[in-house]
């Protein structure tokens, strides 16, 4: 076969692979949070296993456990989330049910078996931790569910409804960008009360100063996609532009604005911008140049105009999730506190879909591309919904912990102050501390695999039964190095 044969192969294969991904519309509103519910439920498992097995043995960690936590959280965080995005996609909420249901009857077999302390003896408990858990959860467990779509949605037995959209609608993958906006101001210096108004350059300096390796990272993606001639979604960010560069820049927009306006306004800033920004969608030619100008190579403006101009409401998203972090980092200490703060985060989480579904009638539908007033809604709606289910689930196993006399569970809050070396041996066996630990590396990790999988398989002629042992190889890979770093107690960190 001749040079010139292989290059038009080559060509008409990434043709292919961008038409697959290209013109979706996405999947319901309903589908997405009845997902949602899935994550939670995997890590209330995950604690559940060892507590059954701290009940049945007397003793923690798992024999071997170095090995045996590790296949342990694989099999209860990866696996049914690759089911469920894989074979069992047109069966959500029968897997979601069935869960649910299967995890109950283990609840009240734990409550009932041995049964320590009252339920008003939790209530009245106070919990010690250095982080807030159901952040971290929220935070780690996007970070797996982005690693799982971003190869999925390459092959064939991954729905097309879950894939990024084209202009407007909801996908599954859509949320996972706005998510990533909202983790990273949940924690920023501005939501944990750091303050930032003493020196504010030497502060706004040192966030320029931290988002360097993004911008690094989004360079070299660039270069890799455009001399390797990978496959890319040119109306997704645009021809230069990448998510990477848009992290980087949010970040940088953001603190500017947070060193004059204190993080408790945050909420304002964001309605401000984002009702501003779709005002400006409505009212001038702003929509059509982004969803039908195609002029791409007039001038970097119009050649990236999804990725610039989509700052604006993802900034509005960050400035939400400041508000967000602000309310979930206060101190406190009482159970009946947590559960008061919980109730309120679903109680926001109710008004945010009110006003969604509101504008999604009276303005337009959502749409990712654009980042308009409904995709902000959504973001903040959905990612409140995951807080606020995780929160649930950790308040649950703090409950378990303490009527079952089972105080380490690793990843999760303590009802005793103080070091424990069980406990603190069972944190270094948790993946979720693994990943949370290297985040940034997790996250870049999946895409080399991603396009290190893309390089070597022809993704879209793969069976659903090779597809899925592909998916499993590939999450196990990732899984494996971050946890050996954590064993090995390494933290990549450039800056």
């Amino acid at each position: 076969m001749s040079l010139h044969c292989v290059k038009n192969c080559a060509m008409s294969q990434k043709e292919l692979k961008e038409a697959f991904v290209s013109n979706l519309n996405g999947t319901s509103l309903q589908e997405v949070v009845i997902g949602s519910f899935l994550t939670p439920l995997c890590l209330l498992n995950r604690a559940l296993v060892l507590i059954l097995y701290h009940q049945a043995k007397g003793n923690l960690p798992l024999p071997f456990p170095r090995i045996s936590h590790l296949f342990l959280d694989f099999i209860m965080m990866a696996l049914p989330l690759v089911l469920s995005c894989t074979v069992l996609s047109n069966h959500l909420l029968q897997v979601v049910l069935s869960f649910a249901f299967v995890l109950l009857c283990v609840l009240f077999h734990i409550y009932y078996s041995n049964h320590q302390s009252s339920l008003s003896t939790f209530l009245n408990s106070t919990v010690h931790f250095k982080q807030v858990p159901f952040v971290t959860f929220f935070r780690v467990m996007l970070n797996v569910q982005t690693a799982i779509s971003i190869l999925a949605v390459d092959f064939e037995v991954f729905p097309r409804r879950y894939a990024k959209t084209e202009s407007f609608g909801t996908g599954v993958m859509d949320f996972c960008a706005g998510g990533f906006i909202i983790g990273n101001a949940l924690v920023c210096p501005e939501a944990r009360g750091k303050n930032v108004y003493r020196s504010k350059m030497k502060h706004v300096g040192k966030q320029l100063l931290s988002v360097w390796p993004l911008v690094v990272l989004g360079a070299a993606r660039l270069v890799f996609v455009k001399m390797s001639n990978y496959q890319e979604h040119v109306t997704e960010y645009g021809v230069h532009w990448n998510f990477f560069f848009t992290l980087a820049l949010v970040r940088v927009l953001t603190s500017m604005v947070l060193v004059v306006v204190p993080a408790k306004h945050s909420w304002i800033l964001a309605l401000v911008i984002s009702c501003v920004y779709q005002f400006a969608l409505d009212t001038t030619g702003l929509k059509a140049f982004i969803m039908h100008n195609d002029d791409r190579e007039k001038d970097f403006l119009h050649a990236n105009k999804e990725g610039i101009f989509s700052l604006a409401g993802y900034v509005a998203i960050y400035m939400a999730g400041v508000q967000v972090g602000c309310y979930v980092m206060q101190p406190r200490s009482h159970v009946r506190d947590w559960l008061k703060a919980v109730f309120n985060l679903f109680m926001g989480t109710l008004a945010v879909f009110a006003a969604l579904i509101t504008c999604q009638i009276f303005v337009e539908p959502m749409s990712r591309r654009l980042a308009n007033l409904p995709f902000c809604l959504w973001t903040v709606a959905q990612s409140l919904l995951f807080v606020s289910c995780f929160g649930l689930v950790e308040l649950i196993i703090l409950c378990f912990k303490i009527t079952s006399c089972c105080h380490f569970v690793p990843s999760s809050w303590d009802s005793y102050s103080g070091s424990h070396k069980k406990k603190d041996d069972l944190e270094g066996f948790c993946l979720v501390n693994a990943i949370n630990r290297n985040q940034l590396l997790y996250f870049l990790l999946s895409n080399i695999l991603t396009g290190l999988t893309n390089t070597l398989i022809n993704t879209l002629n793969c069976s659903d039964v090779f597809s899925f042992c592909v998916l499993l190889s590939y999450m196990f890979t990732n899984f494996t190095v971050i946890y050996v770093l954590h064993l090995c107690k390494i933290t990549v960190k450039f800056w």
